[in-house]
Parts: structure tokens; sequence; C-alpha cells
């Protein structure tokens, strides 16, 4: 009860800070709005039973594994026992037939990689990268503690990467979320630091010490600075983890309209103005984000990893529920 009673005053804080700034919460997120998600963290699960409609079902059904199974005695066959669990060594010794019992493992552990570089300060339409990064990362860290799943972060931009152990409270989720909030409102347009695509492996290396065994690890970034040493990193984690990638894209790089512009973007030194009325150029920019989706989708293919495209135009969480939910009214009440 204390515990909700600090949230809720802490959350309604936010909301004065917020609307005392005339913030735009397509540009910088609130802690307010990330607390608000918690009521529409539902309609969806990591877990591998999925709905047809679902990108985790089929091949990838088997590779989110969901909890583990702990061993929990051998004993003799008994009528309606799935002959899966059989335990033909001992059957053969015995000459009696004997299953191996096991019980679910009373929770998981997720583990959110939220991306806050300089990059993800981009949007447009709707709302930032970075925006809809701390809002897919507040969801699963919602629905992780919903189900009885401990959840824990990494939340990095280019200089910083900063660790929260995972644990079962509303705490952590809390302290996950006013550092994906204190880091996303430290973007400038006009920053004078580097942009630093080295710092996803580094986020990474720290998701490998941290996730030991059974981890869902779900990775929330646009993809910048992904390498050689990435797909190893990845392919380590997936070892004895589960991978899930959640690439957040805007619809200006993905199919480029001659209506759209001029736009004027800066990596915080060097201003460029996009005109894209050449009909060249947009099909160059579409094409280098082709190539760029179909190498990061590639090298997760060989570890079974999914990839789930978020857009910066579409509401995030109806996003979510239609990438891994079921469209039937029941589920989404789950």
């Amino acid at each position: 009860m204390r515990t909700n009673l600090a949230i809720q005053k802490e959350t309604a804080r936010a909301a004065r800070h917020a609307a005392g700034d005339g913030e735009d919460e397509r540009v910088y997120v609130s802690l307010a709005h990330l607390v608000r998600l918690r009521h529409k963290a539902t309609g969806y699960s990591f877990l591998p039973r999925q709905p047809i409609h679902s990108l985790l079902s089929g091949r990838y059904a088997s590779r989110l594994r969901g909890r583990g199974l702990n061993f929990e005695e051998l004993r003799p066959y008994h009528q309606g026992d799935d002959i899966r669990t059989m335990d033909w060594k001992v059957t053969a010794r015995t000459r009696r037939p004997h299953v191996r019992v096991y019980t679910e493992e009373r929770d998981r552990v997720v583990l959110l990689l939220v991306d806050q570089r300089l990059h993800m300060f981009f949007g447009s339409q709707e709302r930032m990268k970075s925006v809809a990064a701390a809002e897919a990362a507040a969801l699963g860290a919602w629905r992780a503690l919903g189900v009885g799943d401990r959840v824990g972060a990494i939340v990095f931009n280019d200089q910083s990467i900063e660790e929260i152990r995972p644990q079962r409270s509303q705490v952590t989720v809390m302290q996950i979320l006013r550092t994906i909030e204190r880091m996303n409102r430290e973007l400038r347009a006009d920053t004078s630091i580097e942009p630093n695509p080295g710092q996803l492996n580094a986020a990474l290396e720290k998701a490998r010490r941290l996730a030991r065994h059974d981890t869902l690890v779900v990775l929330i970034t646009d993809g910048q600075g992904v390498d050689d040493d990435t797909t190893r990193l990845t392919a380590q984690l997936a070892r004895h983890n589960d991978v899930l990638g959640l690439l957040l894209y805007d619809p200006l790089r993905e199919s480029p309209r001659s209506g759209q512009g001029p736009f004027v973007i800066t990596d915080g030194r060097l201003q460029l103005q996009l005109d894209l009325h050449d009909r060249n150029f947009r099909k160059r920019i579409a094409a280098d984000y082709k190539a760029e989706l179909e190498d990061i989708r590639a090298n997760l293919i060989k570890i079974s990893a999914p990839l789930l495209p978020i857009s910066t135009a579409v509401d995030v969480v109806e996003q979510i529920r239609q990438l891994i939910g079921s469209a039937t009214r029941r589920a989404v009440r789950g």
C-alpha cells in the first residue's frame, strides 16, 4: 500500500512538472506517461504459446522458451502421464515405466536494453524514436511485473550505461522508468556530445555478464552501430537465454515521399537539409534502410531470435499487441 501511494505521489509530481514545462510528450517522455502505460500492458505475452497472428508464432515459438523447468522427482508412470516425460533408462533398468516430474519455475528474468543515444532523437511523424523506445520499455517492464517475473534494465546513451538489477518489485520498475526518463530528457539537437556507435556493443557486453541463464533479453534500439561484434555478443547471449529485438524505425527512412520535407537534420555538429522531391534520392534512402534491416534480421535469424519492427508513426501499445498479442478481445483483456 505504501509503495502504491508513493508511486501515485511521484506520478502526480511528474505530471505537474511536465505540464508546467509545456513539453510535448512526443518529443520528451514523462515519468507520469510511462507509469500510465501500466494499465495498457495487457493483450500480449512473450511466452511460447503465441496466437496464430503473432510474429512470435511458428518457428520462433519454440525459441522463446518462457519459464524454465525444475526437476522435481522420478516416479512410476500413471495413466494419462505425458509419454514425452518418460525416463527410458530407468524404465529399462527397473522393467517398469517411470516418468520424470518437473515443476515450472516461479518466475523468470526479463532484461530490457533501452537505447537512448543521440540518433534516437529523431522523428518525422508522431513521436521521436527515443520516446517510442521508452514506451516499449515501460510496457515490457509493467507486463513482466504483472505476470510475476523479475525485471531489470540496461539503459544507455552515448556517454553512459546504467544497470538496474532484476527484481520483482514496483520499486525496481520505477527505478527503470526514472532512469529512462532522465536519459531521454538529456537528448538535445544542439548537444556537444559525440555519437558513440560502439555503446550498443558495450551494453550487450554488460547484458552478457548479467543474463546468466534463461533470461529474456529484450533489445530496444534502432540498430545504429550494429557490426560483427554485435552478432558475436548476441549469439553468446542466445546460447543460454532468449533474445528478442524491437527495432525502432521512422517512416521517413522506410518509404520517403516527395510531399514530405524539406527536413533539416543534425548530429549536433553538422546540419543538412533533405529535399525529397528527387526521386532517385528517395530510392537511395529506402534502399539503404532495407539493406540495413535485412542485415540485422539475417544476423538474428542465425540464432533464431525474432525481430519486431516498431514504427514511430503508430501507437506503440497497439503495435505490440498486433505483433505478439491476440486479435481477440478476451486476450486483450488479459
